[in-house]
């Protein structure tokens, strides 16, 4: 037992191993609950392409600022939330279908920072912490920042909680109800946006759509009812981070790649015996039928 709290305490003595888990767990809890409007609504593809959309203001807010990182937090905001209103207009005003319009924008933006970064001399080392995540370089102030965005999304989802559950389960309701459909929609756009660019640090662009959908989806296959599921997805989200990053400082690999393999490993587990909706649940009714 006291080698098992030795293992638990070690790495809480370390201060950036202490901030790196609260952030993650942060992370975690909001990625989960934006996350759940994405696997509901089949916005996975926008997700990932949210995430690869906000290099070109990484790769600007690096340039202006001579390689400064203190300001790439709201570089990569501003290009996150113009790319996330841009896929909307785009799919309205240009009448194309939503992941066309996903795509135009994503590769247009994509090889914008593709373009600031080749003109950079030394980016390979400098940027690869946006790409793989640096969570153990998180500091008090990048835990601010991710605290006050993370709760603002938490507020937004709280204060339209119904409104976006209509939207979700039921379009033609919300149209009835007269609900303002493309507004509520313009926001959630927003809320996933910042919900990527809060995370960036933690897991990087490359592992961001692990956290934003995996959760989930686990919590999907567990319950039916939105509020659960939310719960459960941010639990989910919460413990991936907090073993992951036990597993990253014991095992000594990347700390983004190790929570999202958890994630992934969760996943595996309840997809295979989940009550009623899992693999071996569904092979035993079809044995028995």
């Amino acid at each position: 037992m006291s080698n098992l709290l030795q293992l638990l305490l070690e790495p809480l003595s370390y201060p950036f191993m202490v901030r790196g888990m609260i952030a993650a767990a942060m992370v975690g809890i909001v990625c989960a609950l934006v996350g759940t409007y994405v696997v509901l609504q089949g916005m996975a593809f926008f997700g990932d392409a949210l995430a690869h959309s906000i290099l070109p203001g990484v790769a600007a807010g690096y340039l202006i600022s001579g390689g400064g990182r203190e300001m790439l937090f709201w570089w990569a905001l501003l290009t996150a939330m113009l790319a996330a209103l841009g896929i909307g207009a785009v799919s309205k005003g240009a009448q194309v279908r939503e992941d066309t319009a996903i795509g135009i924008v994503f590769v247009g933006m994509f090889a914008l920072g593709i373009a600031l970064i080749s003109t950079m001399r030394s980016y390979t080392v400098d940027l690869v912490h946006f790409l793989f995540g640096d969570l153990l370089g998180v500091s008090q102030g990048d835990l601010l920042l991710t605290a006050a965005f993370g709760l603002l999304v938490i507020v937004a989802i709280v204060a339209f909680y119904k409104e976006f559950l209509v939207i979700s389960f039921d379009p033609i309701l919300a149209e009835t109800l007269r609900l303002r459909s493309n507004r509520l929609r313009y926001l959630l756009l927003v809320l996933i946006a910042v919900a990527i660019v809060v995370s960036l640090q933690t897991v990087g662009v490359a592992l961001m759509l692990g956290m934003l959908i995996t959760p989930a989806a686990t919590a999907q296959l567990l319950t039916r009812r939105l509020l659960p599921m939310m719960a459960v997805a941010a639990l989910i989200g919460v413990l991936s981070s907090v073993v992951g990053l036990y597993i990253s400082y014991y095992a000594g690999v990347a700390s983004g790649a190790a929570i999202v393999l958890v994630c992934t490993a969760i996943f595996a587990v309840v997809a295979l015996f989940a009550p009623g909706r899992g693999w071996l649940w569904q092979r035993r009714r079809q044995a028995a039928g």
